[in-house]
């Protein structure tokens, strides 16, 4: 992320007060949004959940993940559309990082549409591997079902 976003933005945990903001992004987002209960579920949960707001506190981007017996597991990263390629996703994950490791987490892990270059670009770049492939994964158009990448990142 670029030095002078930093001082403009605002990273806060997620809260039931923001879906109806992360919700009109993930519609904008994805032809298969999660749901307002999806949301609810995680936050209920205790997942690790933010949110990254810029400048008059427009939302930018959130992500959501749960932490595990020495892992934790990326269920959902997204950046607003009219804010994508601006360094957002990948300042997201190095907070992710940082919380991991708070945890004392060794690995995070992460799934991918196939189809989605652009997003398995950033993950590699980033360091991250492709562990294996689920198959039918996510859903598709017309009923289909589209193949994830697994993906991980080792930790120190």
């Amino acid at each position: 992320m670029s030095a002078q976003l930093q001082p403009q933005s605002h990273l806060a945990p997620m809260t039931v007060t923001d879906l109806e903001e992360v919700l009109a992004i993930e519609q904008q987002a994805y032809t298969a949004p999660w749901s307002r209960g999806n949301f609810i579920d995680s936050l209920a949960a205790g997942y690790e959940a933010r949110v990254l707001r810029g400048p008059e506190g427009v939302l930018w981007a959130y992500f959501l993940a749960m932490p595990g017996v020495d892992e934790m597991h990326l269920l959902n990263l997204t950046v607003a559309p009219d804010q994508s390629g601006r360094g957002l996703a990948r300042f997201m994950l190095d907070q992710l990082c940082e919380i991991s490791r708070r945890h004392g987490v060794a690995q995070l892990w992460l799934e991918v549409r196939v189809s989605n270059a652009r997003a398995r670009q950033l993950y590699e770049r980033y360091g991250f591997t492709q562990a294996g492939l689920r198959r039918g994964y996510y859903p598709a158009a017309g009923g289909l079902r589209e193949d994830a990448a697994l993906m991980s990142l080792h930790l120190s």
